[in-house]
């Protein structure tokens, strides 16, 4: 189901305006600095109200149903708002990993919580390099002999993993990489904050020391599991960094009319207008590419998976260029603590690197169209 573009602007209008009350520059400030690093009056103000953490997931799950064409109006509202809530790691990670999967006992065990906003959820991929590639998996997982699963290693940039109710882990067993679900209360499983470049996405260190685990779907899935989820996150982190991306390019647009240097708007010099034409540049092409690759996921489409990799890449590019011009549209201010630009800066950053950085999503391009 794919709303039409009367509903889209009305799915907009309603977030942003939740956004814009819900998460200004004083609430994301002080999310930075609290642990856990989201609001979970506002997270449930978000569920009940908005329904957003049901909007992608299907209707039999007890979600609305949509896809990624209005996931993505979301994410880059979002993306706009630096808005610091599990959104990302619940509905982009951790239910796409669970629809992937196959699994439909998992799927109804699980889905419904994080639909009605309940359960919050994450997916614990990377190790210490960071990596997605299942070759790279370390964490083992052995049978317990009583039918279920033991885990064991560790898990680096875990989103939102000190604070999800469900972690799923991708482990290595005897068959290769697997799916498995893991409870917060689980014995033997530690979690530890981590110090990152961008505070307004948690992100932690998880240790499994003999941890009980629940397999999700095939055993040596796992691999096919993470190609799908990393196709589909990719997008909707294309779709934030869009988002954040037009922010910092209405940011200097707006600075560059209101602030005057000999008796003019800094605007109406010439460096200052080729830097917010080539930002504009660089915003018009991530939204359509973010935008395209969400319409060819909903329609099905055997293009999707190059899309994907297509959308990170411009988005990515586009979001750096957008953030640096932004700060130096802004001349001084735009380097201290107190001002904005460095917020979108960091998210900019880490959002780059997030999956691999360049170098690996130019390969991982170049792999989905099978060169």
């Amino acid at each position: 189901m794919i709303a039409d573009d009367s509903e889209l602007k009305e799915l907009r209008s309603s977030v942003r305006e939740f956004m814009e009350a819900k998460s200004p520059e004083e609430a994301v400030r002080k999310l930075m600095d609290s642990e856990p690093r989201f609001d979970a009056e506002v997270w449930a103000q978000a569920s009940d109200q908005l329904r957003l953490p049901g909007l992608a997931i299907p209707e039999e799950y007890g979600g609305d149903g949509f896809g990624l064409v209005e996931l993505g109006v979301v994410l880059e509202e979002m993306g706009r708002a630096l808005f610091c809530a599990p959104f990302f790691s619940t509905v982009l990670l951790a239910a796409q990993a669970l629809l992937a999967s196959g699994d439909q006992d998992a799927c109804a065990r699980h889905l419904p919580g994080i639909a009605a906003g309940r359960t919050t959820a994450t997916l614990a991929v990377a190790e210490d390099d960071g990596s997605w590639d299942p070759a790279l998996i370390t964490v083992r997982a052995r049978p317990d002999g009583d039918g279920g699963w033991r885990l064991t290693g560790r898990k680096c940039f875990v989103i939102d993993g000190t604070t999800a109710d469900l972690v799923l882990v991708v482990a290595r067993t005897v068959a290769g990489p697997s799916l498995f679900a893991v409870d917060r209360s689980a014995t033997g499983l530690s979690a530890e904050p981590l110090t990152t470049l961008d505070a307004t996405r948690a992100m932690a260190r998880l240790t499994f020391d003999a941890v009980p685990a629940v397999l999700v779907g095939a055993d040596g899935a796992g691999g096919r599991v993470m190609a799908r989820v990393l196709d589909v996150a990719s997008v909707g982190l294309a779709a934030e960094q869009a988002g954040g991306a037009r922010r910092c390019l209405e940011m200097s647009a707006e600075y560059a009319c209101t602030r005057h240097q000999f008796g003019r708007p800094i605007g109406s010099f010439q460096a200052v207008k080729h830097k917010c034409a080539d930002m504009l540049v660089q915003v018009e092409l991530a939204e359509a590419a973010s935008r395209e690759a969400a319409l060819l996921a909903d329609e099905g489409s055997a293009d999707f998976p190059v899309a994907s990799a297509v959308a990170h890449a411009s988005c990515s590019k586009a979001y750096m260029v957008a953030a640096m011009e932004n700060i130096q549209v802004h001349g001084g201010i735009g380097f201290t603590w107190e001002h904005p630009a460095h917020l979108y800066f960091r998210r900019a950053k880490s959002s780059q690197l997030l999956f691999g950085g360049p170098a690996i999503y130019h390969e991982r391009l170049l792999d989905r169209l099978g060169i």
